[in-house]
């Protein structure tokens, strides 16, 4: 028994010691991965809370296991608050919070209300939408019959095209939302489509979400049917995802979509975060934040669009920013690769009519959440600019980086 105490020891030294590094890593770096952000003390309490232990099978009120009211409770907070964050007063908007992630939200929609023969339109990934929204490696595009639409000369969505591909598919469901599109979504526009062609609207705001909270960006609740997002990027929850729709009947299939559908019992720690982030994100103090998101990532897109670097569509409306290297010699994982070794955080990235191929792009995509919630401003934006700068043209960086970063504590 003795022996068996100590192993654990070792391994959680071992653990420990991992965690630790992150820690580092994470201090001592700029991360301006756009879908990545840092969690409050409280919400990283409520994701370790005894809330791992329980199995929770079903909804509240109708649980295959005993012993879930305080599961109940707690899942009915977070569907409340979402819907007061979002300023959704109608009653007939429902909320399920149990998605794991993203993408097994989106997937839930599909398999809710999408027989493989019926057709939806989704932004194609090369134009700056997600793997989800129909892309052929993904399920998303292997299992539903999905048709990709892209952005016009101005690297905006066209909407010219999805009216023409509406005209000639009549989908069942459009889906309006990215992952690397740098400008406002025009969901009214959407909505204009959809129900001239009878189908359904749904938003992926996974990204945006924080920023529709914060009254940054436009809500898509008054045009759409189902809306569906993340609860970290820039909302700042832990790793979960949430589905919110119009009508009981769309919430009814929805549901059993997720379970038993494609889930099991819900993680009801990342519940309870998500309560957590919900209710923090209610405060006045994160419309400043979202508005200051925004700020940077204009000031850093122009920062770099001063130092010869093509911004695509010519600039940002939201948190993040897509630069074309074509015209610096430097493919996107090239770029990648040099920001790390100094201590910068950026994922390459496919750009509109990119001849490379998606693991070494032409592009970067980079975004202001992670840094803003450190404290960062605009006046700090300058001076990241110039260290991606010299860091793509392979000057060492690393301790001004580092000397920035801890300024600035996560």
């Amino acid at each position: 028994m003795r022996f068996v105490i100590e192993i654990y020891h070792m391994i959680d030294d071992v653990v420990k010691k991992i965690i630790k590094k992150e820690e580092q890593r994470q201090s001592e770096t700029i991360n301006l991965i756009a879908s990545e952000n840092y969690i409050s003390g409280a919400v990283k309490e409520a994701v370790g809370s005894v809330f791992t232990n329980k199995y929770s099978e079903g909804y509240p009120g109708k649980r295959y296991y005993p012993g879930n009211e305080f599961v109940d409770e707690m899942e009915k907070l977070a569907a409340e608050r979402a819907l007061k964050l979002f300023d959704i007063e109608d009653k007939n908007w429902f909320v399920n919070v149990q998605p794991y992630s993203g993408s097994p939200a989106n997937f839930a929609v599909y398999s809710a209300l999408l027989e493989k023969e019926d057709v939806a339109l989704g932004m194609s990934l090369a134009s700056g939408g997600h793997l989800t929204h129909g892309h052929k490696v993904s399920d998303s595009g292997k299992y539903f019959n999905f048709v990709q639409y892209g952005l016009d000369n101005n690297g905006r969505i066209d909407f010219v095209q999805i009216e023409k591909l509406a005209t000639e598919h009549s989908p069942k469901l459009i889906v309006a939302g990215a992952s690397a599109y740098s400008r406002t979504i025009d969901f009214e526009k959407f909505a204009e489509i959809a129900k001239k062609h009878s189908a359904l609207l749904m938003a992926d705001i996974a990204h945006v979400a924080g920023l529709v909270a914060g009254g940054v960006h436009p809500s898509p609740f008054a045009h759409c049917d189902i809306v569906t997002t993340t609860t970290h990027k820039t909302l700042r929850g832990p790793r979960g995802a949430m589905i919110l729709s119009k009508g009981k009947e769309l919430a009814d299939k929805i549901d059993k979509a997720v379970f038993p559908g494609l889930q099991g019992g819900p993680h009801n720690n990342t519940t309870a975060g998500i309560a957590v982030a919900l209710g923090e994100a209610l405060n006045p103090e994160f419309k400043e934040y979202a508005e200051n998101v925004v700020k940077n990532a204009k000031m850093l897109a122009q920062e770099l669009s001063n130092k010869g670097y093509d911004i695509v569509s010519g600039g940002t409306d939201n948190h993040l920013l897509l630069i074309d290297l074509q015209n610096k010699n430097i493919s996107g994982a090239e770029a990648e690769k040099l920001l790390e070794k100094n201590g910068i955080t950026a994922n390459r990235n496919t750009v509109p009519g990119d001849p490379r191929g998606p693991m070494d792009p032409s592009g970067i995509r980079m975004g202001t959440p992670a840094i803003t919630t450190r404290g960062m401003g605009e006046e700090e934006m300058s001076l990241v600019a110039e260290l991606i700068d010299k860091a793509l043209m392979n000057n060492d960086v690393s301790d001004e980086v580092k000397n920035l970063a801890i300024k600035f504590p996560v």
